[in-house]
């Protein structure tokens, strides 16, 4: 994994490329989504769920969008850090800061773990 893929992987987010983000992944990828039920969040395994959990979250924060995003690519790891900004159905924006924490296998995402502030407005 390189700095420019991981680029390439969290710009995907804010164009919302659902096949980039997905096609990221290798193919028994895990990614724990930042809201869920589960200890870690929403357990996507594999392609076809990151799929729909990115779509469910595309569908979640129609408007939201990653803002001064820092990389950071280690050998096998790495992580990002960044703002999320989200306009609610009543015009008021929300931003917080979270990061997400990889594990790479080659040139793909084995594991992405989400870990976002708190928004304490309802979306």
């Amino acid at each position: 994994m390189t700095e420019e893929q991981l680029t390439q992987f969290m710009d995907a987010w804010n164009t919302r490329d659902v096949d980039a983000i997905a096609g990221a992944f290798t193919e028994d990828g895990i990614f724990y989504a930042s809201v869920g039920t589960e200890l870690m969040g929403a357990t996507s395994v594999g392609p076809e769920a990151i799929r729909k959990g990115v779509e469910a979250f595309f569908e979640r924060f129609p408007t939201g969008r990653f803002e001064d995003t820092t990389l950071v690519v280690a050998g096998d790891h790495g992580s990002a850090e960044w703002t999320f900004v989200v306009t609610t159905p009543d015009g008021q924006d929300v931003t917080t800061r979270g990061c997400d924490l990889f594990e790479f296998e080659g040139d793909k995402i084995r594991v992405n773990s989400v870990h976002p502030g708190i928004i304490d407005t309802p979306i």
